[in-house]
């Protein structure tokens, strides 16, 4: 969401600075919003780190991009063509010579359709890394299970839970990358071409309805032969795994409870023999038998089996029903991402071009005027404000998105990370 190599050097110039500078500025008597920011001086660091990775994929600084690798498209248009032109059309399968080795290929800058373009790419891109973000969430839920020895529920809530997400939405996934192999402007087979490339979105809506994808004239219906049969097992797996994490859990309890109360029972019915005799036994038998707290069951009370069945329920829905919203929940990682590119661009185009026009000694005091004026929008508005809001909702989707999918909140309490506390730890020990 934050992908600019430039604004992510800054922050982690800053962040780098109070880290490398604490001691002195543990002593300034700031703000609330001093000690927050330096309080959170490493995140600050790192966040900066990951935006210029990030930056540098998208080739993305100042919304300016660097041209590290040359580009790889060539003009085969003649000079004229080129001159009396202002639009022209690139084929990718004759005006190219190879692939760029990493990010955005820096012409993209010049493009008329550089937002479809990017559009089409970063939406891809969010949903493909929600949807690994949530199953290996799905998969550290396996942790607690393991801590707990509550390994039936490895295969009662852990199976059908991965395969509903990797059934439906990983295949959606699937679909993208094969998108992306299959239909190639150098493909000699007709129905491959660009031009037959079916929208994903429109694929995985009709695999739910069980209808039929539009067939485009001289394109395959499918992507594959086998498609139809595919989507149809994988829809029918998934929603038999709806009943399963529904009733699978509370009948597992209930049989578990029942034997473990027949097995009290017993315990039960032979100590009083050995210390009443058979008479005391027949009455013990017609009678219904305590609760005994044994030293090896939890000290929390059992909670009623109707609760659980209640409980069962409401967490099936929420987890069926949030699959779906956290998934495009995601999109926030596209949406933000073109709002800060598309800022950024702005900023440039309507402040430090303008000053960029200007000629002769006044303009190049208009040029120094102009870029303190463009530093200081940009520090504001483009690494603060836009580094907050990227930040918190990067919060959201790690603590609603991922950490719903295998946080209870039932262990320690949260400490924050602290120095001081592990060098008082170390001494006490």
């Amino acid at each position: 969401m934050f992908g600019d190599l430039g604004h992510g050097f800054i922050m982690f110039l800053i962040g780098f600075w109070m880290v490398i500078d604490e001691k002195r500025l543990l002593r300034v008597k700031g703000g609330e919003i001093w000690r927050i920011m330096f309080g959170g001086r490493y995140i600050i660091m790192l966040l900066g780190l990951f935006s210029m990775y990030t930056g540098f994929t998208y080739n993305d600084t100042f919304s300016k991009s660097f041209n590290v690798f040359g580009s790889k498209w060539r003009i085969n248009y003649n000079t004229t063509t080129v001159l009396t032109n202002d639009v022209l059309i690139l084929n990718p399968s004759t005006d190219t010579i190879g692939t760029y080795p990493w990010g955005m290929d820096p012409i993209w800058q010049l493009a008329d359709n550089k937002i479809i373009f990017y559009n089409s790419y970063k939406m891809k891109l969010s949903i493909i890394f929600g949807v690994l973000h949530m199953i290996f969430g799905v998969c550290l839920s396996v942790e607690n299970m393991v801590y707990f020895k509550k390994y039936a529920y490895i295969l009662l809530e852990f199976v059908p839970q991965v395969l509903f997400l990797i059934l439906l939405f990983g295949y959606m996934a699937f679909m993208m990358f094969y998108k992306w192999v299959q239909y190639s402007p150098t493909t000699d087979y007709e129905p491959n071409q660009p031009a037959c490339a079916p929208s994903v979105l429109i694929y995985f809506i009709n695999m739910i309805l069980f209808k039929a994808s539009p067939k485009l004239a001289g394109c395959d219906m499918y992507m594959f032969s086998s498609q139809v049969t595919v989507e149809r097992v994988f829809w029918i797996v998934a929603l038999f795994c709806i009943p399963w994490m529904l009733i699978g859990k509370p009948i597992y309890i209930q049989c578990v409870r029942a034997f473990e109360k027949r097995g009290r029972r017993e315990e039960y019915v032979e100590k009083i023999d050995i210390q009443e005799g058979d008479i005391v036994i027949e009455a013990t038998l017609t009678d219904p038998v305590p609760h005994a707290h044994h030293e090896d069951e939890d000290d929390e009370e059992e909670e009623p089996i109707s609760e659980i069945w209640i409980h069962q329920g409401i967490h099936t829905i929420e987890y069926v029903l949030s699959t779906i919203s956290h998934t495009a929940s995601y999109l926030r990682l596209w949406a933000l991402s073109l709002a800060h590119a598309e800022l950024s661009y702005v900023l440039w185009l309507m402040v430090m071009q303008k000053g960029l026009h200007f000629g002769g000694y006044p303009g190049a005091i208009g040029v120094y005027i102009i870029f303190w004026a463009w530093a200081l929008l940009t520090i504001a508005i483009m690494i603060f404000m836009e580094g907050l809001s990227a930040f918190l909702h990067t919060l959201r989707l790690h603590w609603v998105e991922f950490m719903s999918k295998f946080y209870s909140g039932t262990g320690y309490p949260f400490e924050p990370f602290s120095f001081t506390a592990i060098f008082e730890a170390s001494e006490e020990d």
